[in-house]
């Protein structure tokens, strides 16, 4: 199984990154230590000072697929959640002032939190999704999957024709704007359409 983020995919998040907008899907792989399950808490590394929330909808591959067109994509997946992809935006930083690859900011052991999964069929529509996470009951963070740059059929298509996607394979789909840093003792709530899947500390 391996987990696969997709940066830079939100207008508004690339801004207060002031990123250039990418032409294509840009990825980067997590391995499965990453994964936090079951609203286990999340425990603060040391080796960073600047440790952010990136809050996005996660979907689940549920067939063996490699050179998917986009518009078989749907057929990959029917299953979604919710996670964090955390990022030591400090170390990152510094990986991309020295053109170095950024899996030490991003691929660190619970660095991806993740949620209840929910059948696709329980919503209404994949491309119409909002989402939203909060910090000791206070929204930092909402999204609305129309606001992606790159859907997740045409993220599903891309990825695949580089590598062959497997059953049980996620897919983090990339952040809204609002990231920003936490701290030890905070409570970290994700929801879609308002049905909470997600719900740990930082410890």
């Amino acid at each position: 199984m391996k987990i696969i983020c997709i940066g830079q995919n939100y207008a508004e998040h690339i801004k207060e990154l002031k990123s250039a907008f990418p032409e294509k899907p840009v990825y980067f792989l997590k391995p499965d230590t990453c994964l936090i399950k079951n609203n286990q808490p999340f425990y603060l590394p040391d080796f960073s000072n600047d440790l952010h929330h990136e809050v996005e909808i996660v979907i689940k591959i549920n067939r063996l697929g490699k050179s998917i067109e986009e518009k078989f994509a749907n057929r990959y997946y029917n299953e979604l959640t919710v996670g964090i992809d955390f990022t030591a935006r400090d170390l990152q930083r510094e990986a991309k002032s020295k053109g170095l690859p950024w899996e030490i900011a991003k691929a660190f052991d619970g660095s991806a939190p993740i949620g209840k999964f929910i059948s696709i069929d329980t919503i209404k529509n994949i491309n119409d999704l909002n989402f939203e996470l909060k910090i000791n009951d206070l929204i930092v963070q909402k999204g609305n999957t129309s606001d992606m740059i790159f859907n997740v059929d045409k993220i599903i298509s891309y990825v695949s024709q580089f590598m062959t996607l497997k059953i049980g394979d996620l897919i983090y789909t990339g952040t809204p704007s609002g990231v920003g840093p936490v701290k030890i003792s905070d409570k970290l709530t994700a929801s879609i359409e308002g049905k909470t899947l997600l719900e740990f500390y930082v410890k």
